[in-house]
């Protein structure tokens, strides 16, 4: 059974990250701490301010990691298709370009969820997968 997590929980890790303009466009990508050891193309659970979708972790010209679309599956994730929740996040919300999210670690590897700075969410962490589940994906995938 899932757990209820909530952002302020001692369990919860928090980073400032900031939230950017791709070039000189105004869709948005959001810089990922490094130390979180993320890859290209990493496939994670994201939740914009409690609500959860999918990302796909790429990399910048700078070599840094950073996602700038966020979607309702895991398909339209890696495919970068369907509406773009984050540009949707940022448009509709308190986050701006220019400014900071606040991003949480749920379930470190697995499951994230960006934030407006001081705003409390309730997460819900499933947990990562089955290991054989997670191999049986991947196997798909390829």
């Amino acid at each position: 059974m899932p757990d209820r997590v909530p952002s302020d929980h001692d369990a919860v890790e928090t980073h400032r990250v900031p939230v950017e303009s791709v070039g000189r466009t105004d869709r948005p990508r959001v810089l990922l701490p490094a130390g979180l050891g993320f890859d290209d193309g990493d496939t994670l659970r994201l939740a914009l301010d409690g609500d959860r979708y999918h990302a796909v972790v790429e990399t910048s010209l700078d070599g840094e990691p950073v996602v700038s679309h966020v979607a309702d599956n895991r398909r339209l994730a890696r495919e970068r298709a369907g509406t773009n929740r984050l540009a949707e996040w940022v448009a509709d919300g308190d986050v701006s370009l220019g400014g900071s999210a606040h991003l949480d670690v749920v379930t470190d590897g697995e499951e994230y969820g960006l934030r407006t700075p001081g705003k409390r969410v309730v997460y819900t962490a499933t947990g990562g997968p089955d290991a054989s589940l997670s191999d049986i994906a991947r196997d798909l995938d390829g």
